[in-house]
């Protein structure tokens, strides 16, 4: 594979990214973006379950 993209290349899953994205859109902070990173899928599935209109309903 040496069609590989710069974010598969640094190690960035795609929960990360995600998590990241969705944190700086709520937070627009870089801190929470982070910190929001490192949890990655956690982060996204909390978000999903809480937000208004969501999974949850």
């Amino acid at each position: 594979m040496s069609g590989a993209g710069g974010a598969a290349k640094a190690g960035i899953g795609l929960g990360s990214a995600l998590a990241v994205t969705i944190s700086w859109s709520v937070n627009k902070s870089i801190l929470w973006a982070i910190l929001h990173g490192v949890f990655s899928w956690f982060y996204v599935v909390y978000f999903a379950l809480t937000r208004p209109g969501g999974l949850a309903g």
